[in-house]
């Protein structure tokens, strides 16, 4: 069985504006990175088939994801493969979710097929600061 992470947010905002926030390259450089990066450069074909390339630029040097958009059911579901030196070559995949609650929207992140426990560790981190950066950007986190 292979790791899989998951990260969540309640998030006060509409789901139609958060799933929309994943898939324009210039919203992406404004919240896809973590504490510490400089902004990321993004290039996405926002379409089933199409790809993307999120190269993000922290102290330590860059890293490059790319990956290819598998499903995109807006406003309520998005799934693309990811790939990284953090997945050791390997297309993992990448499931995010937006249910509406009451005034905000539960914004469910799940990595699947990582390649062991340490980029499961690596990755959650990730995930759960990146989130954090999206809550700011796009409303406030709803109890």
């Amino acid at each position: 069985m292979t790791p899989a992470v998951g990260v969540s947010r309640r998030i006060r905002a509409s789901a139609e504006r958060l799933f929309d926030a994943w898939l324009d390259p210039a919203a992406l450089t404004q919240w896809m990175r973590r504490p510490g990066d400089d902004a990321p450069v993004v290039v996405a074909d926002a379409r089933v088939g199409g790809g993307f390339s999120i190269t993000m630029h922290g102290p330590t040097g860059h890293v490059v994801h790319v990956g290819e958009y598998v499903e995109i059911d807006r406003p309520r579901a998005l799934s693309f493969t990811w790939r990284s030196e953090h997945t050791v070559g390997v297309d993992s995949i990448v499931h995010v979710t937006f249910t509406p609650d009451d005034d905000a929207t539960v914004v469910a992140v799940r990595h699947e097929l990582l390649p062991d426990e340490a980029s499961a560790g690596k990755h959650r981190a990730g995930w759960s600061e990146i989130l954090d950066r999206y809550v700011d950007e796009y409303g406030e986190e709803a109890a």
